[in-house]
């Protein structure tokens, strides 16, 4: 009996890691248990949350600085707990912002070239949160603006120049929040949170548009924006790993839900918007699944297989790709020890620029500043073309932060004394309770 055939152009994608000599060895990776990708690259430089004695810490390592990593590479070292997340400024390739277990984010100017000491002062330092900061993520559109996350169950919205957090959605979390992700131009956060909904939110007027009930396993799940569609993964009551698909528009029923397998560790995945590819990788995993997006469903492709576990990915902004290997997209692969990259291609023997799968991408550059976001306007993202003679503008937009004055940090003898004014204040205010107590028994009477 004949079977139809679907057919695609990325039917033959297949993924080649790069050979010993052009990975990455040598590094003294994170051992952090927290649900983050761990690595964060652009163009220029690939970032890496890493070991270190007396706070938290993360490397950053200019692209062709390949091979044996130095003991003694430089650190990004000023904050004062472990450093949960990272990404880099879409617009300004020198530009990084981390956030810690020590409640605060922070945003870095990486020189030309990369750190030859270690960088202890950020050019802004965000305070608000009140608990440990797990997620954060720019804006793909606006100048300046950044989402973090935290276990207070917030979500806030930053101008990183004025240092300020310009917008929070507060109680709309029941639990911790996973994954807070922006759509394509930059107007709505979905997020993915441990009392088992996604939500899409309205940062602007801090509502939610549209929640449901998503993965319903304890453990956590991830979600991503998928042009109008949402893409969230987690795990089944029975500790399945499981992917749904929602209309961004009614997120109160998936389009569909689709068992994986019944690995444990958690799937992370991303999207190329420019050919609709989806990329799925389980921590923990060697393999590297991939599906194309057509309409309301999923398509596999194929499979990256690989022997050596993955504890964390990152993935190369499009305009970072080699167009003349076909490369479609790149991917760094943390390893216990190594960072290995992983080449998708399409395998074509034309030496001819292949415009069908390089379409129009993000160029690098914002679509509207801070105030105008802020004010209310969306843009799509300014595109570029890939092909061979166009050259792009440097992707390094200004940034001048306003300073801003940090919170009072009290001294020993200072916490003390607070500390038994306030045991004064409560004991104060229960006698009080007690008074009226006895004056609402005495009227009742």
């Amino acid at each position: 009996m004949s079977r139809i055939v679907r057919s695609s152009k990325f039917r033959h994608v297949f993924g080649t890691v790069a050979k010993k000599e052009d990975c990455y060895d040598d590094l003294r990776a994170t051992r952090s248990a927290w649900d983050s990708n761990y690595v964060a690259v652009n163009p220029s430089y690939v970032a890496v949350l890493y070991e270190a004695g007396g706070g938290g810490a993360f490397a950053v390592i200019p692209i062709g600085m390949k091979g044996k990593i130095d003991p003694k590479l430089p650190l990004v070292t000023g904050h004062k707990g472990p450093v949960l997340d990272i990404d880099w400024n879409p617009f300004n390739d020198n530009l990084i912002a981390s956030v810690s277990e020590d409640c605060t984010g922070k945003i870095w100017g990486i020189p030309e070239g990369g750190l030859t000491t270690n960088m202890t002062e950020p050019l802004q330092t965000l305070n608000g949160h009140k608990r440990k900061i797990g997620t954060v993520k720019f804006s793909p559109t606006a100048n300046n603006i950044l989402a973090t996350s935290a276990g207070d169950f917030s979500v806030k919205v930053w101008d990183i120049e004025k240092g300020k957090d310009v917008l929070s959605i507060d109680g709309q979390h029941a639990d911790l929040i996973g994954a807070a992700e922006w759509n394509a131009n930059g107007s709505l956060l979905a997020t993915s949170s441990k009392d088992r909904k996604v939500r899409v939110i309205d940062p602007r007027s801090k509502t939610v548009v549209s929640e449901g009930e998503a993965h319903q396993g304890v453990k956590p799940s991830r979600v991503i924006w998928t042009k109008d569609k949402l893409l969230s993964v987690g795990f089944t009551k029975q500790s399945e790993r499981e992917y749904c698909l929602w209309d961004s528009r009614d997120v109160s029923k998936p389009l569909n839900r689709t068992n994986v397998d019944s690995s444990s560790g958690i799937l992370v995945p991303f999207f190329d918007a420019d050919l609709s590819i989806i990329y799925m990788a389980g921590k923990g995993d060697g393999n590297i699944r991939y599906f194309e997006l057509v309409d309301d469903q999923l398509f596999p492709l194929s499979e990256f297989k690989s022997n050596t576990p993955q504890r964390g990915l990152g993935m190369m902004p499009k305009r970072g790709v080699d167009v003349s290997s076909c490369e479609i997209d790149l991917f760094f692969k943390l390893g216990v020890k190594t960072l290995e990259p992983i080449s998708f291609q399409v395998p074509r023997k034309s030496d001819i620029f292949q415009d069908d799968i390089y379409p129009d991408t993000a160029a690098g550059e914002p679509a509207v500043s801070a105030e105008e976001w802020l004010g209310g306007k969306n843009e799509e993202p300014k595109l570029r073309s890939l092909a061979p003679g166009f050259v792009a503008k440097k992707s390094a937009v200004e940034f001048n932060p306003e300073k801003v004055e940090a919170p009072k940090e009290l001294s020993e003898k200072e916490l003390k004394a607070e500390v038994e004014r306030l045991a004064q204040r409560v004991s104060y205010l229960e006698a009080e309770l007690i008074k009226k107590d006895a004056k609402i028994k005495e009227l009742s009477a």
